[in-house]
C-alpha cells in the first residue's frame, strides 16, 4: 500500500507563516519534501527569508512573498507567483490572525469598554484573513480537483472564553466558515476538495504573552486557571501540531472534510 502521510513533492502555501507557529510548521513541511511558500507582511520580509534560507541548507524547497490577506489583488499576484515557479497548489494553511489588547475586557472592566474598532480589526484580520485568501487560492486547486485547505481556530471556537471577546467571536466564525466550505466545494468542485481546521489549545508565544505571564516571566491568574483546566497541566510546543496538520494535509485524511481537530493537552475535553 503507498504511503498515505507522503507529501513529497506537494506545494504548501502558509500565511502568517514569519510567526513562532509558522516558522516551526513550514520547517516541518519541508523536510517531508513539501515546497513551502511563506506568505505574510513585507515588513517580516527579512526573518521570512531567513526562514527560507535555513530550509534550503537542510536541503528543502523555499520562497517568501510578501503579501497582504485582506488584499485580493496582491493575494491575486501571489498565486500567480507560485503557480510560475511551481505549477500549482496543493495545500493552503490559514494562519494569519491575532488579537489585540483594545479588543479584550480586562477583569476591571466591563462591555461598555469595548474598543468596537479594534474588534473590528479582530475579526477582520481573523475571517477575512481567511476566507479572501481561500478565495483567491482555492482556484489552484479547483483546476485540478484536489487539494487540502486547513483553517486555524482556537478553544475559543467551541466556547466563549472571558475576556477575548473579539477573539471569540472571529474563532467561532472561523468554526462555522470551515464547516460550511467544506460543503460548498465538495458539493461544486468534487470530493477532491477538502477543508478543515485544528484548534491549537493553549501556546505560550508573543501573541499572548502579556496574557499569561507577568513582566518577571512568572505566571499569571489567568495561566494558572488554564492549567488547572488541561489534563496535561502545561501548554503546547509549537511542534506538537504539526503530527495533525500532516495528517489533515496528505491523503491519510481523504474521507475527512468539515472537522476540527483540537491539539489542547485535553482542554476542550476536561470538565472536572
Amino acid at each position: 500500500m503507498d504511503n498515505l502521510f507522503d507529501i513529497k513533492g506537494k506545494v504548501v502555501v502558509m500565511t502568517g507563516a514569519c510567526g513562532v507557529l509558522g516558522e516551526t510548521i513550514v520547517k516541518y513541511f519541508a523536510a517531508q519534501g513539501a515546497r513551502v511558500v511563506l506568505l505574510d507582511l513585507e515588513r517580516t520580509a527579512e526573518k521570512g527569508n531567513a526562514i527560507v534560507s535555513d530550509i534550503k541548507a537542510a536541503g528543502g524547497e523555499a520562497i517568501f512573498l510578501p503579501t497582504n490577506v485582506l488584499d485580493e489583488a496582491v493575494l491575486e499576484e501571489n498565486r500567480q507567483a507560485i503557480e510560475k515557479a511551481w505549477g500549482g497548489i496543493d495545500i493552503l494553511l490559514n494562519a494569519a490572525g491575532g488579537n489585540m489588547g483594545p479588543a479584550n475586557v480586562a477583569p476591571d472592566q466591563t462591555i461598555f469598554d469595548l474598543d468596537i474598532d479594534a474588534t473590528k480589526r479582530v475579526v477582520e484580520l481573523n475571517v477575512f484573513g481567511t476566507i479572501i485568501p481561500t478565495k483567491v487560492f482555492a482556484k489552484s486547486m479547483v483546476a485540478k480537483k484536489k487539494g487540502s485547505i486547513i483553517n486555524f481556530c482556537s478553544m475559543s471556537s467551541f466556547r466563549p472564553l472571558t475576556r477575548v471577546a473579539g477573539y471569540g467571536v472571529a474563532k467561532s466564525g472561523m468554526a462555522s466558515w470551515t464547516q460550511w466550505l467544506a460543503g460548498e466545494l465538495a458539493t461544486k468542485f468534487g470530493e477532491g476538495l477538502r477543508v478543515n481546521a485544528i484548534a491549537p489549545g493553549f501556546l505560550l508565544t508573543n501573541q499572548n504573552r502579556s496574557l499569561l505571564t507577568n513582566p518577571d516571566g512568572s505566571l499569571t491568574d489567568r495561566s494558572h486557571k488554564i492549567l488547572g483546566h488541561t489534563p496535561f497541566g502545561r501548554f503546547l510546543e509549537p511542534d506538537e501540531l504539526v503530527g495533525a496538520l500532516h495528517y489533515l494535509a496528505s491523503d491519510a485524511s481523504k474521507g475527512v472534510t468539515g472537522t476540527i481537530v483540537a491539539v489542547d493537552g485535553g482542554f476542550n475535553a476536561f470538565t472536572i
